[in-house]
């Protein structure tokens, strides 16, 4: 992998952001990945491996965390507006022509794309659902407590034994380390971004995604019981260009998980967003074990809405 170009740009005026440029002589387009709450660039390691160098791909900390954190003063809590905001400057100034998401940063990359994007030609949210089912709200609730004492210790057992319960071990020991030694502030943003799920009203969410026409891609792991894929389709109303895909065997994580829900995430993505049409996973949208790779039967549940 290219090492980036990297610079830390001023947004709005009042934020500075660091972003990497991974870029690729061979691509034709621009990808914008934008991160889960708590989470920096790092945690996008796998995925960029999948769409690099097919894409030239953006990554970006939020003012509040990674390698951006140090640049800001941190002074109030961001709302799902201010981080589309600032996501909707960064697709300008990258001139990106698709976006993909992971979990919490469904909420921005959604809220971004009902300002219809002038440049955003397709979308890949993962791992997130429009309703608050009981195992996300307890998972939310607990977290509540856990960040409002600032007990780092319980914070990163509370990621590990819900959202992250499927990692390996070894990524799971990575996750506490990090999820454990944040700022008091990143701790402040989580539980701001909480009340905000907790108090917000899913029905007007969902209603004000009607006017999004691009095509967006679902992706939620089979084993993911806190976004689950069965919610996710929800969004299949009021996106009307909707397209779904659920990997089994596979949690919150998804391509972070194991290695064949690395190889069938790429495939999907891969299918999804280049114009060169790569191995399918499945001869038929509606079919989920036809003409699969070797080894990868019964791996994915594909699904389309058109």
């Amino acid at each position: 992998m290219i090492k980036p170009e990297t610079a830390v740009l001023d947004v709005q005026g009042q934020f500075r952001i660091h972003t990497e440029l991974y870029r690729s002589e061979t691509a034709e387009h621009t990808i914008i990945l934008v991160n889960g709450s708590l989470a920096t660039t790092a945690s996008f390691s796998q995925t960029l491996k999948s769409l690099h160098p097919h894409l030239n791909v953006v990554l970006y900390d939020q003012p509040y965390a990674g390698q951006s954190k140090a640049h800001n003063r941190h002074q109030t809590m961001l709302t799902k507006e201010l981080e589309a905001q600032v996501l909707l400057e960064l697709i300008e100034h990258f001139e990106a022509n698709y976006l993909l998401s992971f979990s919490w940063g469904g909420t921005a990359a959604l809220t971004a794309l009902t300002s219809a994007p002038r440049r955003i030609k397709k979308a890949v949210i993962s791992s997130f659902s429009p309703l608050i089912n009981s195992a996300m709200r307890d998972y939310l609730e607990r977290g509540s407590r856990c960040l409002a004492a600032c007990n780092r210790t319980q914070v990163g057992q509370l990621v590990n034994d819900t959202l992250g319960k499927h990692l390996p071990s070894l990524f799971k020991r990575f996750n506490f380390r990090h999820v454990s030694t944040l700022a008091e502030h990143e701790y402040a943003q989580m539980h701001f971004h909480i009340d905000q799920v907790l108090t917000s009203d899913r029905l007007c969410y969902l209603n004000a995604t009607q006017g999004i026409d691009i095509p967006v891609l679902f992706i939620n792991g089979a084993l993911d019981e806190y976004t689950a894929a069965s919610d996710a389709h929800h969004f299949a109303r009021p996106i009307q260009n909707s397209q779904f895909i659920c990997l089994e065997n596979t949690g919150h994580f998804l391509d972070m998980e194991h290695k064949n829900a690395r190889h069938i995430s790429k495939i999907a993505l891969l299918n999804f967003l280049t114009p060169i049409r790569q191995p399918s996973p499945c001869a038929s949208p509606l079919k989920a074990t036809q003409n699969t790779p070797k080894g990868l039967n019964n791996l994915v549940n594909f699904a389309l809405h058109e």
